[in-house]
């Protein structure tokens, strides 16, 4: 049985980048997260126990999103190891953070990064 938990669109106010206005007025970002591990258990028991409870992936997600960082790469770094920390039974992480209004000649929805993770324990 393949499984997916998905946290989509989350928006989070916080400062990250490079530049020095970016430092001072901050950004709203969108998380799109997704992550893989056997689920299969928790059809059966319907017990927390058995699954990845997804308040706690966007708990960590809001906590690294506090933490200023130049690179949203960085950012999505420390998810990814904070996830993989707290929950063993994942064998896949995918992460696109997209920062809606980059200090970039243009319109648009914003820049994102988007970066994949398989976890071999």
């Amino acid at each position: 049985m393949k499984s997916k938990i998905l946290l989509e669109n989350l928006k989070i106010y916080a400062v990250h980048g490079v530049l020095a206005e970016e430092k001072i007025i901050g950004n709203y970002f969108i998380v799109n997260a997704e992550i893989h591990a056997d689920l299969e258990k928790a059809t059966q028991t319907d017990d927390l126990a058995d699954t990845i409870n997804y308040a706690e992936i966007n708990s960590i997600i809001h906590q690294e999103m506090k933490i200023h960082s130049q690179l949203l790469e960085h950012v999505v770094g420390r998810i990814f190891t904070k996830l993989e920390a707290a929950f063993p039974q994942i064998t896949f992480m995918k992460i696109k953070l997209t920062k809606t209004n980059p200090p970039m000649k243009g319109e648009m929805d914003g820049v994102s990064i988007e970066i994949e993770k398989s976890v071999n324990r």
